[in-house]
């Protein structure tokens, strides 16, 4: 089943409730506080009960799964490019 070149992705509606947001970083405490500091200035009604953990399978990286209120383009660009900075943070999805 091959998809329309043409079709575009599905706009996000704003506010979106339970916007998913995952953060891989290196797996220590700087880059943790770092990440969570940076997600509560974005989002500060952020639900830390909801924030789930996985390290990889060599201890190495862990990944962070966040679901915030996003309220509009701005703040997720925002969000994005300052998580990208740190050199511990290798990808943010």
């Amino acid at each position: 089943m091959s998809q329309d070149p043409n079709q575009k992705p599905p706009k996000i509606e704003f506010p979106c409730e339970d916007y998913m947001v995952k953060v891989v970083r290196d797996a220590n405490d700087e880059a943790h506080e770092f990440v969570l500091d940076v997600m509560r200035r974005h989002a500060p009604e952020l639900d830390s009960e909801r924030i789930t953990l996985r390290d990889s399978s060599t201890g190495k990286f862990t990944s962070m799964t966040f679901f915030i209120l996003a309220t509009g383009e701005e703040q997720l660009k925002a969000l994005f490019e300052e998580l990208k900075q740190h050199p511990a943070v290798h990808m943010v999805l």
